[in-house]
């Protein structure tokens, strides 16, 4: 039962990781019916700037509590992610929305490995250890452990996932995304702006996906310029099998996911005596992917929709 515990809280930690960096993917899918393979490598980008950041800010004030530091971090983060991801959207996107869908595509994979080069000459090829700001004493629960660090993780992505629920289903801005992801033609003749709302997608998105970059890093203690891709996969994966252009389905997804591959990991493991554990913890999650999708293409919440014409 110890290990169940311990597998859960991996999970959900895991799990809220994959969520805020899901509903970038999920949010412009609805908008745009794009998918935006560049947003892994936009999360590289947020951990890597959270990353200097934190180290000057060590060097200025080393006498701040670790939290504010993480907190200043993250703050610093996010404009350099939303600025990223409004100049891949207006260069690399934009110009190709009337394309055929193929092309988008091709140009998100290219801006992947754009960025992904860039970091790698401004930061390096090796790994960059993350400071250790936080305490590590661990806290137990029910037998298990979770460390400070996670627990903030937990908190920053239940606020992040309130935060953006109550701005689309409160807000005129929100209405004005539903509304273009509903029909964007229509919403234009309603005086929605298009292009307005499209920025502000990807400006959401951007901000959510520096903040799980730079809780990535914190948790795992690593940063480094592909280490956007792995999680970047999964997290589509996680889109799509909550229901992709679904933000409710996104967080869902985002959850599952990393719950099975943590009690795949874990608690099958451990009765298999590590058989199938941790090295191959990417085949749980997507074996249930696959069996979701074969049962309902749409995803766990999304709905059958004809395509656009």
């Amino acid at each position: 039962m110890d290990i169940f515990i311990q597998q859960i809280i991996n999970g959900l930690v895991l799990g809220s990781m994959y969520a805020l960096i899901a509903l970038g993917y999920t949010m412009v899918y609805g908008v745009l019916n794009l998918i935006n393979f560049a947003h892994g490598d936009v999360l590289m980008i947020g951990a890597m700037a959270g990353l200097s950041i934190l180290k000057l800010v060590q060097h200025l004030a080393p006498e701040l509590p670790g939290i504010v530091k993480l907190i200043i971090a993250i703050v610093g983060a996010i404009p350099v992610c939303v600025i990223i991801s409004l100049i891949i959207e207006r260069v690399a996107y934009r110009p190709l929305r009337n394309a055929p869908r193929l092309a988008p595509l091709i140009t998100a994979i290219g801006v992947s490995i754009l960025l992904q080069t860039l970091a790698m000459m401004i930061w390096g090829r090796s790994p960059v250890p993350f400071p250790q700001i936080m305490p590590s004493d661990p806290i137990h629960i029910a037998g298990a452990l979770i460390s400070p660090t996670q627990i903030m993780l937990l908190l920053l992505a239940l606020a992040a996932m309130i935060a953006l629920v109550l701005m689309v289903e409160k807000t005129k801005m929100g209405r004005a995304m539903r509304a273009t992801a509903e029909n964007p033609r229509i919403a234009g003749l309603m005086g929605v702006d298009a292009n307005r709302v499209v920025v502000v997608t990807f400006a959401i998105g951007a901000a959510l996906a520096a903040i799980a970059g730079v809780m990535w890093a914190a948790n795992y203690s690593t940063a480094q310029f592909a280490m956007g891709f792995v999680p970047g996969l999964k997290a589509f994966s996680a889109a799509v099998l909550g229901g992709i252009g679904n933000i409710y389905g996104a967080m869902l997804g985002g959850i599952l996911l990393g719950l099975i591959e943590s009690l795949g990991a874990g608690y099958i493991g451990d009765l298999t005596g590590d058989f199938l554990g941790s090295n191959y913890q990417d085949i749980f999650a997507f074996i249930v992917l696959i069996i979701v999708l074969t049962l309902r293409p749409s995803g766990i919440m999304g709905e059958r929709v004809a395509d656009r014409a």
